[in-house]
């Protein structure tokens, strides 16, 4: 508790009570915020980060205390915590990440949780089958971490399992899992177009035209 009650008081000194009534209402007042910005965020835990990779454990109890933290700045600390120990995620720890992913749900730290997830996926082949059972759950948060979740991956994706997922999404009136299908499909079409531009023409019908707008961004 004290990695967590010493990171509070690095906050709480550098807290802009303007900049937090603006931060709040940008995520439609569902959360606090101290007001401190990212990059300045970032600075006031980056040694804390460098010392905690050293240990090559992963403390979730710091973890769990972050995300019962009321400031969503403590939800984006648990975030670059988990990439900066990526390494040492191993697939059990995914029942972590998804009580994390259920927890004080929303765009911000779901769009952030996808990427500790595909990172493990490029090491773990068993996130397959467990991205495709997200992909069929009723949490429309679980649901937009396994459509996502392969984002930024390029060369590496796997399009059978990105497709097999979206098709498991599709018909959704859920604005965050049509729009999550579109920023999908557009960020792999900047590595493979004709790919997502056949996807398109094979599923145009069943797709909303969120999801299609967005996917065409750059084709």
């Amino acid at each position: 508790m004290s990695k967590y009650l010493n990171i509070k008081s690095l906050f709480e000194a550098q807290a802009d009570e303007e900049r937090a009534v603006a931060m709040a209402a940008y995520q439609k007042n569902l959360f606090e915020f101290y007001g401190i910005p990212t990059p300045q965020r970032r600075k006031i835990y980056a040694e804390f980060l460098k010392a905690e990779k050293k240990t090559k454990t992963i403390d979730w109890e710091f973890l769990d205390a972050c995300y019962a933290d009321p400031h969503r700045e403590f939800q984006y600390l648990a975030y670059d915590y988990l990439l900066r120990m990526q390494s040492y995620l191993v697939y059990e720890d995914l029942a972590k990440v998804e009580h994390y992913v259920l927890t004080k749900s929303w765009w911000d730290t779901i769009d952030f949780l996808t990427k500790v997830v595909g990172q493990l996926g490029l090491r773990d082949n068993r996130v397959k089958n467990l991205m495709l059972g997200w992909s069929k759950r009723d949490n429309i948060w679980i649901r937009r971490t396994a459509i996502e979740h392969q984002l930024g991956l390029k060369e590496q994706t796997d399009t059978n399992l990105l497709a097999e997922i979206i098709v498991n999404c599709l018909g959704s009136d859920e604005f965050f899992i049509n729009k999550a299908i579109g920023w999908s499909l557009r960020d792999y079409s900047k590595t493979n177009p004709d790919w997502v531009r056949d996807f398109i023409w094979q599923h145009e019908e069943q797709m909303a035209k969120l999801s299609i707008r967005e996917a065409s961004k750059y084709l």
